[in-house]
């Protein structure tokens, strides 16, 4: 058995350090740690590792496998990029929460139960809060405490089906789920991964969030949280059907948004949701060519859904705004930034010769050949979104359609480029070489991507496509608008709520109105009088004080504004079911 060194090691020390050291030293660590974590992961032999003795378990942190390598081997080499890319950051508390939320990552991949993934799960979760919350404007924060409960919700899905399932089978074993013999708390856990993998309708915290984290936050968050939730599934849901109409589903529906958005990262965070449909779709399938189309794709993705955040990035960067209605003509001014991201762009879009290509048509051909010709065709629909949006819609607005928008750019730093440099260089070198990613797979690869009818596929869907944006370039102009998404259901949802809470703060109101008026001060008047013969002049006192105060209280309670009183009881209300189900989960037998 060969030696492992936990790749969460260097980034939680690094984390610790960047807290007291001054910034100019501090930010090297990450990088440092990074560094480590890609040597780590290409020294590692499948094997178990790190067994921790805790409350009388045995918690495994070091699983290590074809599946858990595939993933710890991106993870580490987009760290380094991203902390290349945030260099010149000079706020510690975002390399801080970057270095946490990149060991929570970690920490899940070699997970080998249930405890010690929930445990790096939540870390996550709190650490990436902050990445949103740094960015230090009032919709950042109310962004990152949406981001936050979508998040709380998710946890306490994986938390309560993990007791259960504990409970039901006496083990906390992280291993595959057998689809026909799944029970209810397997549903709950695979809900709780379906929240992180933005699986619509628990997606919208992903669109709301992301546009509003800082530049560098947004890289790493595009990154990490999804994957890992693509991860685990592959992990303990691959099979299940139900993913795979869904993950069809997030593909098509992540595009539609994200053609009529405006804000460049907005459009980028729904293609995250389109993206990981992919994967998901894929883990659905279930067959060894899905499963290894997911992993390649995720692979892939990180890198190059990491470089359009990094060029999208640049331009809130340097003219201040990611609205591509204030943008346009900065192609002579931002010609490498552009560059950068139309690599990552023709990427994404799955052309020949770069990564998406290598990696997207893998998933389609497996639903293909495993008889889903219907999810293998919603596949290629939303391919052709893809390169609408991502590879045409955003760069043509952005850098092009119009004179110089006449904003004044900040310079942008050169670790910036070097980063993108990195990631695009990776997109390529995949792309013309797809066998330094095939040989990472979990499965034996038996698929050749560059088959004359699949070059020639993909070249006809992207040029059609490019000539029905030329013809329809107009309707598609940007416009200053918010699309609600799924958020008018939660708004449909919140107002009902709202409703029955009023209707019950009213009946309570009136049910101490009338307590108050017929039972109470009478109430405490018969037990004072029945008491009397103690001492009749004390007495006397009690009562008159007695009465006097709740008689004040009861006229105060009436005038409380109702508005109020609905909001505690809302909040009551919210706070108990949530309270009453993690009680019910642990003590129920």
């Amino acid at each position: 058995m060969g030696s492992f060194f936990h790749p969460s090691i260097g980034f939680a020390i690094a984390a610790a350090l960047v807290w007291v050291l001054p910034v100019r030293i501090g930010r090297w660590l990450p990088i440092a740690a990074a560094a480590a974590a890609i040597a780590s992961v290409l020294s590692m032999q499948p094997g178990s590792y790190a067994t921790v003795p805790y409350l009388g378990l045995s918690l495994g942190l070091g699983r290590v496998d074809a599946l858990s390598v595939v993933f710890a081997h991106v993870f580490a080499i987009q760290a380094i990029i991203g902390f290349i890319y945030a260099f010149h950051i000079e706020d510690r508390w975002q390399h801080v929460a970057a270095s946490s939320y990149i060991t929570g990552a970690f920490g899940c991949v070699f997970a080998a139960d249930f405890v010690t993934l929930f445990i790096f799960w939540e870390l996550m979760s709190v650490a990436s809060v902050f990445l949103i919350w740094l960015n230090r404007n009032p919709v950042s924060t109310k962004a990152g405490f949406r981001y936050f409960l979508f998040h709380v919700f998710g946890g306490l899905l994986l938390l309560g089906g993990l007791l259960l399932r504990h409970q039901a089978t006496g083990t906390f074993a992280f291993d595959a789920i057998d689809p026909s013999s799944a029970r209810y708390y397997d549903i709950l856990i695979m809900l709780g991964f379906c929240v992180n993998a933005a699986v619509i309708p628990l997606h919208a915290w992903l669109p709301d969030a992301y546009p509003e984290a800082t530049v560098t936050g947004a890289v790493f968050m595009s990154a990490f949280t999804t994957k890992t939730a693509v991860y685990v599934l592959l992990r303990s849901f691959s099979g299940f059907e139900i993913l795979g109409i869904m993950g069809t589903l997030m593909t098509i529906y992540g595009v539609v948004y994200a053609t009529i958005e405006n804000n460049a990262r907005r459009i980028l965070a729904y293609h995250i949701v389109s993206q990981v449909g992919y994967m998901v779709a894929g883990v659905g399938v279930g067959t060894a060519m899905t499963i290894n189309g997911a992993c390649a794709h995720a692979y892939a993705h990180i890198l190059y859904k990491g470089l359009l955040f990094m060029g999208a990035g640049t331009l809130l960067y340097a003219s201040g705004t990611a609205k591509l209605s204030n943008l346009g003509g900065l192609f002579r001014r931002m010609p490498w930034a552009f560059f950068w991201y139309m690599i990552a762009a023709v990427s994404i879009s799955g052309f020949p010769l770069f990564s998406g290509f290598v990696s997207k048509t893998m998933t389609i051909t497996g639903a293909a050949e495993a008889h889903h010709p219907w999810l293998a065709l919603g596949m290629e629909f939303a391919a052709v979104g893809t390169f609408l949006s991502v590879g045409i819609k955003l760069p043509y607005f952005a850098w092009f359609s119009k004179p110089d928008c006449g904003i004044e750019l900040k310079p942008i730093p050169w670790n910036m480029y070097i980063a993108m440099g990195a990631a695009g260089t990776l997109c390529f070198v995949i792309g013309v070489y797809p066998d330094f990613l095939y040989r990472l797979l979990p499965n034996p690869v038996e698929y050749t991507p560059y088959t004359a009818w699949h070059v020639l596929q993909s070249s006809l869907l992207l040029g059609f496509t490019g000539l029905g944006f030329y013809i329809l370039r107009r309707k598609l102009t940007p416009e200053a608008k918010i699309n609600l998404d799924f958020d008018y259901v939660y708004r449909l949802i919140g107002r009902f709520v709202m409703a029955i809470a009023r209707v019950i703060a009213d009946k309570i109101d009136q049910w101490w109105t009338e307590f108050y008026a017929r039972v109470g001060l009478k109430g405490f008047l018969a037990i004072a009088a029945g008491s009397s013969w103690f001492d009749k002049k004390a007495i006397d006192g009690v009562v008159d004080g007695t009465a006097l105060g709740v008689r004040a209280v009861g006229e105060k309670a009436t005038r409380v504004q109702t508005g109020k009183i609905q909001d505690y009881l809302a909040s009551a209300m919210i706070f108990g079911l949530i309270v009453a189900a993690v009680v019910w989960i642990v003590v129920s037998k």
